[in-house]
């Protein structure tokens, strides 16, 4: 029989685990991704190269409960409270059961990306409106993702939704644009 207190601990270590796993999913598909559409930009010509207007419109999400890129690790702290688990270089927080923040940290102790998951239909997780301002097209089986680049204020957003019959895991990530 499992005791109570290792059941929590358990429940905690695989929640933690599967949502350092997303995140470094994430991340790792940001990369390839970014990569991707810089490699495709150089290639354009000068004259196919420049995007719509909307393209580069000012970002609607620009922070996350107070936190924003380039905030120290203390505000960050002041905002968000004890990280249940801190590292160098990242904080784990847990804002209730259906909400838990990650934020990554550069040398210099400035925020440089902030990940939020979100688990279930009433875990309050944003709408894609509310991410980019206009509705995002879901794919046949529910499924969202989208990555925009905000050039001029230095960071881009990718929302990622799952798809299918299983409660919906929301993604939000924003992250420093990397030259």
């Amino acid at each position: 029989m499992i005791s109570v207190s290792t059941y929590r601990y358990l429940r905690m270590l695989v929640e933690v685990a599967v949502f350092t796993l997303l995140t470094v999913a994430a991340l790792a598909l940001l990369s390839v991704v970014a990569g991707a559409q810089t490699t495709a930009h150089r290639q354009q010509p000068a004259a196919q190269a420049a995007l719509p207007a909307t393209q580069f419109a000012e970002p609607v999400y620009r922070e996350y409960r107070g936190v924003q890129i380039g905030m120290s690790k203390e505000q960050v702290r002041q905002k968000l409270g004890t990280p249940g688990d801190v590292t160098d270089r990242q904080d784990f927080f847990n804002i209730n059961g259906n909400e838990s923040p990650q934020v990554f940290y550069d040398a210099t102790a400035r925020v440089m990306a902030v990940s939020v998951n979100y688990l279930g239909e009433g875990s309050g997780a944003p709408s894609p409106e509310k991410i980019f301002g206009a509705p995002v097209e879901p794919a046949a089986d529910g499924t969202i993702y989208k990555l925009v680049r905000y050039e001029r204020a230095g960071y881009l957003i990718v929302y990622s939704r799952t798809g299918g019959d299983a409660p919906p895991l929301v993604t939000v990530t924003m992250q420093k644009l990397v030259n």
